[in-house]
């Protein structure tokens, strides 16, 4: 199928300059960039929909550059922004760009082996922090109007509001990013370029940069925001305050694999669609399932293992499969002591001394104490209906728990029900 067609299917296509690219990219051999915005030393689930354009147009033989910002880093993005970004130094985003560098390789072939569809990684800080002033202004700044750069809705959001102003260094920014194309169009032949719907002004300004200084042609291509059913921004753990990192060290398979996994059902058929490279049958064969027979989740655990899969490889993500469904199971006790930990970390918890354990609890004290039941009475009625469980092991009103139910000789899962659970540990 060719490149048009899939991006449709998978509604990758929100805005183009012109519908004609996709005829020149399923020939191949079309140069492409998208930026990286090097505001942390890891990419996040968000970058993970834009390296997945690139690969599909790598696959179609295409040549893709990824551009990391370490030039424009230094000003920050207001697009759409509630506030000025802070600013980050020159070191802070040199150690921000080498820890993306390692994430990129994972999605991208830069081996010569790939020929003409050789990935490049490329770093804008090369020209815009060596680029003398007057000559940016005369060369660059004379092409575009006040007028022209203020009708742009990604300043208008901004200016339109009494609380935020926007800065000159802020205002700047997008003739920056269109620098960042004529010199991609000059020294690489790169033609496209392409970003999130909220690119578009910055990606717009770019193609008309190329035009009127070299006559070449230059094109935009947009793809739609990712947003959760409620209109959260997708990509951020509960709350929306910290982002889903690729970097195993900040999100772990196993965290970033539940994130995955609890994706609601109106969001997963279209994150099955961007985020993974399954064909189009098998992709509509999950969506009825979802609709049929949401509560087996086999939209989300296939969308859930092919991005672990793809971000951390199929150990992780298999490993993270395995640890999610001990939870559930007396295979809890086969977890390592780290796994077992974070598969328990949103758990309410309290610590016993081995002398509490020693003789053995009662398991009606032991609901009690850890406020999984409000009497001992409540706590008999759910040990009688065989809801109480520890380490998965079912209990009954006869039943002791002592140390040597112990995990790892100190953690206790105590549960009732299917989700209430409790973590003791043995001190």
């Amino acid at each position: 199928m060719n490149l048009h067609d899939d991006w449709r299917f998978r509604g990758l296509i929100h805005q183009t300059t012109d519908e004609g690219i996709f005829d020149r990219l399923n020939a191949g051999s079309v140069t492409a960039y998208i930026g990286f915005d090097p505001t942390a030393p890891s990419l996040h689930l968000g970058n993970l929909l834009q390296l997945c354009h690139l690969r599909r147009l790598q696959l179609a033989g295409n040549c893709p550059i990824a551009l990391a910002g370490g030039g424009t880093g230094l000003i920050g993005d207001p697009s759409f922004k509630d506030m000025e970004r802070p600013l980050l130094s020159r070191e802070m985003l040199d150690a921000n760009v080498a820890g993306i560098r390692g994430q990129m390789e994972r999605f991208l072939d830069f081996s010569p082996s790939a020929g003409a569809a050789q990935a490049k990684l490329l770093n804008n800080a090369q020209w815009l922090t060596t680029v003398p002033l007057t000559d940016f202004l005369r060369d660059v700044g004379k092409h575009f109007t006040v007028n022209q750069m203020m009708a742009k809705e990604s300043v208008k959001s901004r200016l339109d509001r009494d609380d935020v102003g926007l800065s000159f260094t802020e205002f700047s920014y997008m003739l920056l990013q269109a620098y960042d194309f004529l010199r991609l169009n000059i020294d690489h032949g790169c033609t496209l370029q392409l970003g999130g719907s909220d690119q578009w002004g910055n990606i717009t300004m770019g193609t008309e940069l190329v035009r009127k200084v070299t006559g070449n042609a230059a094109d935009g291509l947009t793809t739609p925001l990712l947003l959760r059913a409620d209109g959260r921004k997708f990509g951020k753990s509960e709350g929306g305050n910290e982002n889903v990192w690729l970097d195993a060290e900040r999100t772990s398979p196993f965290a970033l694999y539940q994130f995955l996994l609890n994706s609601d059902d109106e969001t997963t058929p279209s994150l099955l669609r961007f985020f993974t490279f399954l064909d189009h049958e098998t992709i509509l064969s999950l969506d009825e399932s979802t609709k049929t027979m949401p509560q087996e989740r086999r939209g989300q655990r296939a969308l859930a293992n092919e991005v672990v899969t793809m971000v951390h490889g199929a150990l992780a993500a298999a490993k993270a499969e395995r640890a999610g469904e001990a939870l559930f199971s007396e295979a809890i006790r086969e977890l390592d002591e780290a796994t077992l930990l974070e598969v328990v970390a949103d758990a309410p918890s309290s610590t016993w001394s081995r002398g509490e354990l020693a003789a053995g609890v009662d398991p009606v004290e032991l609901l009690v104490t850890c406020e999984l039941a409000k009497s001992n009475g409540e706590a008999r009625r759910f040990l009688e209906q065989g809801g109480v469980s520890v380490n998965n092991v079912r209990l009954d009103v006869n039943s002791r728990v002592g140390l040597d139910d112990a995990l790892h000789g100190r953690y206790l899962v105590v549960r009732r029900g299917k989700r209430q659970l409790h973590l003791v540990v043995v001190a």
